[in-house]
């Protein structure tokens, strides 16, 4: 049995794509056999300054953060700071990097798994020290991860990947099929067909599965999308009626950067 430890970089999911992020999904993930969960620390800021005054952004945030208790996870805050320049610039600070690393590297010691939620690349030197501790560390991500983050780490999966961990915005005029996102597995530009690489959910366990596209089911303009694998998209898989029931990729959309 594995013991497992979440570390959620709040704002940098935030900011990156994974807002609206399932903390239960995650937790799931992370109980999923041979791991048992034993920490699951969520670090954000709260600006008090603005929670003090405005009653509907206090509710808002207050909500949010005992949904984060109920499934599980210990928050630890980092307060917005204020600063201003001699030109009477305000600048506001909430960095809570360093509390993340140092509760990481304590608790590394009882731990053999770490899922760490981030795309920020000033993690990487501990990712590197908790792997030396003897740790595996996977990292979980949305927009602008660091390259070099997604190296070093033992294994990198995009959050909008994993099954409902990010809801899926569904087009109401077709309801037929399972929305799904995923990568290009292959792509054949001259006859303008491939394979998207997707996960499903199965015996709680995450397994990696395709299905084939046809640019005539894309919603895009061209071929250039295709051609990149670390691109990630939207689509239907459904039971081709004319193609004797194979699955194949429709409505196929690009996930939009932020």
């Amino acid at each position: 049995m594995l013991k497992t430890g979440i570390y959620v970089d709040a704002e940098n999911i935030k900011m990156s794509g994974g807002y609206g992020m399932r903390y239960d999904v995650l937790v799931e993930l992370a109980n999923t056999a041979p791991c048992t969960l034993l920490r699951a620390n969520c670090y954000l800021a709260e600006d008090r300054e603005r929670t003090s005054r405005d009653a509907e952004y206090r509710q808002k945030v207050y909500y949010y953060h005992d949904i984060l208790r109920q499934c599980g996870f210990k928050i630890i805050k980092k307060y917005v700071r204020r600063y201003e320049d001699e030109d009477g610039n305000v600048t506001t600070k909430a960095n809570a990097d360093m509390d993340l690393a140092i509760d990481a590297l304590l608790q590394a010691r009882n731990l053999d798994r770490i899922i760490l939620l981030t795309g920020d690349g000033d993690f990487i030197r501990l990712v590197t020290a908790m792997q030396n501790m003897g740790c595996r560390v996977d990292v979980i991500g949305f927009h602008n991860v660091s390259r070099e983050l997604r190296e070093v780490a033992d294994s990198y999966v995009s959050g909008f990947l994993i099954p409902g961990l990010l809801p899926i915005q569904e087009d109401n005029t077709n309801s037929e099929g399972d929305w799904q996102r995923g990568t290009v597995a292959n792509f054949n530009a001259d006859r303008g067909f491939g394979f998207f690489r997707f996960f499903r959910m199965e015996d709680k366990q995450l397994k990696s599965d395709t299905v084939f596209f046809h640019l005539s089911k894309s919603t895009l303009e061209g071929d250039y999308y295709f051609q990149d694998s670390t691109r990630i998209f939207e689509f239907r898989i459904i039971k081709n009626p004319s193609g004797e029931g194979r699955s194949e990729a429709w409505d196929i959309r690009l996930v939009k950067e932020p």
